[in-house]
Formats: C-alpha cells, structure tokens, sequence
C-alpha cells in the first residue's frame, strides 16, 4: 500500500522523519502512485521550468493587447519603468507574474498551477527567488514538489477553483503554494513552509472571483502580480520567525468554509462585484457587440 498523506501535518511529519524536503516526499508519492520511476516523475516536472521561462519572455516582449483589448504591456511598464520603489526581488516577481498572466490572455502556452487564472504567481515566486538566490534547476523542481504537496491537500480539503470556492480558492492557493515554495527555495524550514503557507492564504480568505465580461483578464492579470509579492511577503515573515497563529491545516479549512458560504455571484459567473460596476457591465456589453459581429 502506497504510503501518502492528507493533511499538510502529515506531509511534514514524513518529510521531518527521512529529514527530506517536503518536496522529495511528494515526487516519491507521485511516482508510487502513478507506477513510474522517481526519475520519470522528476523529469517532467523539470520541464515546466522552461515553459515558465518562455511565457515570461512572452508576456515582457509582446506589448500588444489581448484580443478582448483589456490587458497587455503591463509588464513591460513595470518591469522597466523607472520608478523603482519595490525591492529588486519584490519587482522582479511582481512584473514576471503579470508577464504569464499576460501571456496566458494572449492563448500563448502557460501552466496552470494550480490555474490558469493563478498562473503567474508560482513561476514568478520560484523564478525570482531562484534567480536571485542562484538555485540550480533540480533545486526549482524541488520547490514545485513542494507547492504541489501543499497544494494537493487544498484541493483535497477544500478547492483550488475559482468557480468552487471564489478567488481566494485560485489565487489564494497559488499565493500560499509559492510561499512555501520560496522558503524551500531558501532552505528554511519545514514548519517555516508551513508558516508562510498559512500567513499567505489566510490574508486572501474571502476574495471574490469577479472577472469583468466572464474573461480571466480583468482583474485577474493584475492580481497575479499583487499576490506574487504577497507570497514574497510571507517568505520573509516566516523565515523572519513571524508563525501563523492559525495552523496551516485549519486555515485550509477555513477557506473551504468560506467558499461553500459565498454567494454563486461571487464564484466566476461575472454577475456580482467587479463584473457588475457601471464600467464592468459596458466593457461586457462591448464584447458581447464584437462576438456578434464577428458571427455574422
């Protein structure tokens, strides 16, 4: 019988007893589970590294705008505008994770993890924190082990999709899977993983999915940024020594309660929030104009 884990207390107590990364433990499951190698397994999570490096060149080259006109060059301004008020690192993952977001409207290839609407955090955490920290490759997949034991147990316990728990399900999820990512990246901790998790979600609980004209655009491009630093925020608290008063498991709970409370407006149907403004509701009207048009 496959050995495996439901809580991220019991993902950390087996990383804490082979006194491994809570990352391995996940790879080691995966394979057992899937019935291939460790190696097979390692390798293809490997191989969102490049996909990750390529959407960010995407989305910081082309400028233009998406299809619907709403999004695009965002990253570029910000990542070469000349206001420098974040920190280097703070910037550099703030501007990579509008980058994917931006790429992903614009149909270039992206990965979703855990989503499509979420997309830029992770990469972008992992990739700045990795850059500037000089990790090797096999230490960034290590990492994304990582954020997808975390994130497992959110999708078990409660869910990663936006149209299941609002937003705090999507982005929420992402924001605290790269926190713990980040601290693996710096080698803190396994209960500083666990912190940070915890510290970065429980500070999204409650956000709403509202995208404007039923689009992953406005204001989920945006808010990828936001949450990237967000989570850059959490690395720092916990490794800091700062701990979450709330475990990481309960606050997993937490947002699974919260999301099963939420109004359907609130979970991706555009019909509350954002959506729902005077200026959300002309930009719906303006595409629905331009889908018709384009029918005829």
């Amino acid at each position: 019988m496959v050995e495996t884990y439901h809580s991220l207390e019991e993902l950390l107590i087996m990383a804490d007893r082979d006194s491994v990364s809570p990352g391995i433990i996940a790879c080691r499951i995966e394979a057992e589970e899937s019935g291939s190698s460790a190696e097979a397994v390692w390798s293809r999570m490997k191989r969102m590294l490049p996909v990750f490096r390529e959407s960010i060149k995407k989305g910081l080259t082309d400028t233009g705008k998406s299809a619907s006109g709403l999004v695009g060059g965002d990253a570029s301004r910000l990542y070469n505008g000349s206001l420098r008020f974040l920190s280097p690192i703070n910037r550099k993952a703030a501007s990579y994770a509008l980058a994917i977001a931006e790429a992903n409207a614009k149909m270039y290839r992206i990965v979703a993890c855990p989503t499509a609407g979420s997309c830029g955090i992770l990469p972008a955490v992992i990739l700045a924190v990795g850059e500037e920290s000089h990790c090797s490759d096999d230490e960034l997949t290590r990492a994304l082990f990582t954020a997808a034991g975390f994130g497992k147990v959110v999708a078990e316990k409660a869910s990663i999709a936006g149209a299941v728990g609002g937003c705090q399900a999507e982005c929420g999820t992402a924001c605290a899977m790269a926190a713990a990512a980040g601290v693996d990246l710096l080698r803190g901790s396994n209960e500083e993983m666990a912190n940070a998790f915890a510290l970065a979600l429980k500070n999204i609980l409650g956000l709403a999915c509202d995208p404007v004209g039923g689009l992953v655009e406005v204001p989920c491009v945006k808010r990828n940024a936001f949450h990237a630093v967000h989570a850059m925020t959490a690395v720092d608290m916990a490794m800091n020594g700062i701990k979450s008063v709330i475990p990481a498991d309960e606050v997993i709970e937490a947002m699974g309660d919260i999301g099963r409370r939420l109004p359907v407006e609130l979970k991706e149907t555009s019909r509350a929030g954002l959506a729902m403004t005077a200026t959300g509701k002309k930009i719906n009207a303006e595409l629905l104009k331009k889908a018709h048009c384009m029918k005829r």
